[in-house]
């Protein structure tokens, strides 16, 4: 990138065009470099599946009424937007919930935590980032799996 004699930025396409082919490669859906005071970043915006059109068939009627179950109420699931324990991804990587395949996780849900503890790990660019406990406390949900990939800001755990 360089600047033109009238001020206005020139940008290399085919660094544009490398940005773009390395989100292919990686599956990756953003991509952004800089360099000083400017950047590149490059979006793919993800393709809208549609389903197809089906029609159900009325349901036949039901011979007996059956006798009301009593249902367990359903745990309720903690709304990670609105948390104030939320722990976010600050980079587009890949989840690892352990060190290496087959060892124990860092965490666990219910697990106690200390300030600093490392909670999982997001591998952007083959680095291993630690993501880390912002406090102390209790493990209280754990949003994503082992090997899942991540994109920035996404809810990883709660922490209270």
């Amino acid at each position: 990138m360089t600047d033109t004699p009238n001020g206005a930025m020139q940008v290399d396409v085919g660094l544009v065009k490398q940005l773009a082919e390395l989100l292919d490669d990686t599956h990756l859906t953003e991509i952004e470099v800089s360099d000083g005071d400017r950047r590149i970043r490059v979006v793919r915006k993800a393709a809208a599946i549609t389903a197809p059109v089906m029609q159900a068939a009325p349901a036949p009627a039901p011979l007996a009424a059956p006798a009301p179950a009593a249902a367990a109420p359903a745990p309720l699931a903690i709304e990670p937007a609105d948390h104030p324990g939320v722990v976010k991804s600050p980079m587009v990587g890949t989840a690892y919930m352990a060190a290496e395949p087959g060892s124990k996780p860092f965490a666990v849900v219910g697990q106690a935590v200390a300030a600093g503890d490392t909670l999982l790990i997001v591998e952007a660019m083959k680095v291993m980032n630690p993501i880390v406990a912002p406090r102390a406390g209790t493990v209280r949900q754990l949003f994503v799996d082992n090997g899942q990939p991540v994109e920035f800001d996404q809810p990883l755990a709660i922490v209270e």
